[in-house]
């Protein structure tokens, strides 16, 4: 309803005094929080879940229920709030906030089940709602909406102007863009008031974009309205907002951000308490959801067919990724792949040519990929796999990070890995990566070797919890299995072994094929090597490492693509750290790299065939 009656509108006003109180309350029982904050977005919250959202309790995450993302997380006691204020939990329970061990925490996380994504780290929970928003519009075309509020402050991120990129340029006229503009954070914001601003970078990016008192209830209401009514654009409201609003003596003021009122909270909640008309059990209920989201399944998915390809032929593992793709699109049609203008490359363009309506493009904008991705898997509505270079995912580190406090399944693809991608230099070289996921709690790093352990990888990943990354190669590597190999997360691959092996020689992607090469220069010396193939880094199979170590004396060689901090070096010594008699030698690009043939610099960074076969030879002259 565009106008709502006098009647509603005082009650709207109530609850955003309610909201007020709630959060002064709650942050005040911890000692800590966000106040003015919240009191800056209270209308904007009383009118979204007490007048325009459609949504039912039970359970707060119905596949048709509108979504909502805080991007300004740490105003999240105004969030609790709303959804205790609504019904879903007791008001009582919001004075828990921020005590060990009970889910109302600092800043939102899906620990609890009204929250989609976590949010805190700012300037990211706009592409979460794009994401949301795609599917709702494109793969489910279902009535929900999408609403995003975002705090001024985190505007400056470059993020938040992704989003607006992707979200203008889809047409997600079924998302609601919030801008709180209250001037304030620690500091006072670079446009502070400047609304004229804001609607104009809006406008440049292809939003409708309305501007308006933020405390005004009558013209939010009126504004989500015509939001409602307008088509192929989002909507962005820019409501102008004072920190601290109805908190005497704080309001509008500098030095109040992250902070309890303390002794001031009494002062402060008689004055907001005195705005309140109706004093009673309020009574407001949710408006109820459209039904009209289709029922979905992603679980169980598989291989439209098994791979095909031939031992001995070269492929490369990042031609066989779109192969795994396409396979797993055929058996699902909620298997989604995005991009960032590299699919040529990551061949999720071959995904692209057989399922179109099942690829996103993401452009040149990998934080707002990776974003998007964790907003199209919210609810398991989608199985997202997100791909570009894997040296360009470090940019999008912290949004992966988010991603894992967000209980994500979504998955990443990282392409052109190491320096066996040759002439392109060090720039295009992903050096880092596997210690960069390593590190994502939660996660599962697969590393192929060949074509068949690549298919086979997309096909878990699909069906893994969590984050997940999969590292891809430029070169092509000979097929080593057949197409009937099962493989498992967390399980290893002996690919050579004898009754007299002298060394365990472990490689991944490029120096597999290398140790394997290695294993026929030291054949010739009568010297054998178990090679090891771990397809997953995290998790290592232990067991089977050392299994192989003991076999071996107690001598192995590790070798990788990748600096030493972090990678495949670096996790068979934490897995065996605490056992006796064993050495490990660490082959991987310890300087710099740059430009050359593939094979050259395999060889001049020390992590080729010839060093393999060198760093055997040393172990068995000194051990």
């Amino acid at each position: 309803m565009a106008t709502p009656s006098a009647n509603k509108v005082q009650q709207l006003k109530d609850m955003a005094n309610r909201l007020r109180v709630d959060s002064i309350e709650c942050t005040n029982a911890a000692g800590s929080g966000h106040p003015t904050s919240c009191c800056s977005a209270a209308e904007i919250m009383s009118v979204l879940f007490f007048h325009v959202m459609r949504y039912k309790l039970d359970p707060p995450k119905d596949a048709s229920n509108d979504r909502f993302v805080l991007s300004k997380g740490h105003a999240a006691p105004v969030l609790y709030a709303a959804w205790a204020e609504a019904g879903l939990f007791p008001v009582k329970d919001l004075l828990q906030l921020g005590k060990m061990g009970h889910d109302l925490e600092g800043h939102p996380t899906p620990r609890l089940n009204f929250i989609d994504v976590a949010t805190g780290s700012l300037g990211q929970g706009l592409s979460n709602a794009a994401g949301m928003a795609y599917v709702g519009k494109y793969w489910d075309k279902a009535s929900y909406r999408t609403y995003c509020v975002i705090g001024d402050g985190e505007s400056a991120e470059g993020n938040i102007w992704e989003a607006c990129a992707f979200a203008s340029y889809y047409k997600l006229d079924n998302l609601v863009a919030i801008f709180d503009v209250n001037r304030l954070g620690s500091s006072s914001t670079s446009l502070e008031h400047n609304t004229d601003v804001y609607k104009a970078r809006l406008e440049g990016f292809g939003f409708h974009t309305i501007v308006l008192d933020g405390h005004d209830v009558e013209a939010l209401c009126k504004a989500f309205h015509d939001a409602s009514t307008v088509k192929d654009k989002p909507t962005a409201i820019v409501a102008k907002t004072f920190k601290g609003k109805g908190i005497p003596g704080i309001e509008d003021e500098l030095n109040w951000h992250g902070k309890a009122l303390g002794g001031k909270a009494e002062a402060a909640l008689k004055a907001i308490g005195d705005l309140i008309v109706n004093k009673g059990p309020h009574g407001m209920l949710p408006n109820p959801a459209v039904n009209d989201a289709p029922a979905v399944s992603i679980a169980n998915i598989k291989l439209s067919e098994a791979p095909s390809y031939k031992k001995g032929d070269k492929i490369a593992t990042r031609k066989a990724y779109g192969s795994g793709l396409i396979k797993i699109g055929n058996s699902n049609q909620r298997v989604v792949s995005l991009d960032c203008d590299t699919k040529n490359s990551t061949f999720a363009e071959d995904f692209r040519k057989v399922h179109p309506d099942q690829f996103v493009e993401c452009f040149i904008a990998e934080q707002n990929m990776v974003g998007v991705a964790i907003g199209c898997a919210c609810r398991d509505r989608t199985v997202a796999f997100g791909s570009t270079f894997a040296a360009f995912l470090s940019r999008a580190y912290d949004q992966i990070r988010m991603g894992a406090i967000s209980q994500t399944n979504a998955n990443f693809c990282g392409s052109h890995a190491g320096i066996s991608i040759g002439f392109d230099g060090p720039s295009q070289m992903a050096l880092e990566d596997l210690a960069m996921f390593r590190a994502i709690q939660g996660s599962t790093v697969f590393y192929p070797s060949d074509a068949v352990s690549m298919e086979r990888a997309v096909e878990l990943a699909a069906n893994t919890k969590g984050i997940c990354f999969i590292r891809s190669s430029r070169p092509a590597t000979p097929v080593i299995y057949d197409g009937q190999e099962e493989f498992r997360v967390g399980l290893a691959k002996v690919v050579k072994q004898s009754e007299s092996d002298k060394v365990t020689v472990i490689g991944s992607g490029i120096t597999l094929a290398e140790a394997v090469e290695a294993s026929t220069l030291l054949a010739a010396d009568s010297i054998n090597i178990r090679v090891i193939d771990p397809f997953t880094i995290k998790p290592l199979d232990k067991d089977t490492i050392l299994a192989a170590a003991k076999a071996t004396g107690g001598k192995i060689v590790t070798v990788e693509d990748h600096y030493p901090e972090g990678g495949i070096g670096d996790a068979v010594a934490g897995a065996l750290s605490e056992e006796t008699g064993i050495v490990i030698k660490k082959l991987a690009v310890k300087e710099l790299p740059r430009s050359g043939p593939p094979q050259v610099l395999l060889e001049a960074f020390g992590i080729d065939r010839n060093a393999i076969v060198a760093a055997v030879k040393g172990l068995l002259e000194t051990v």
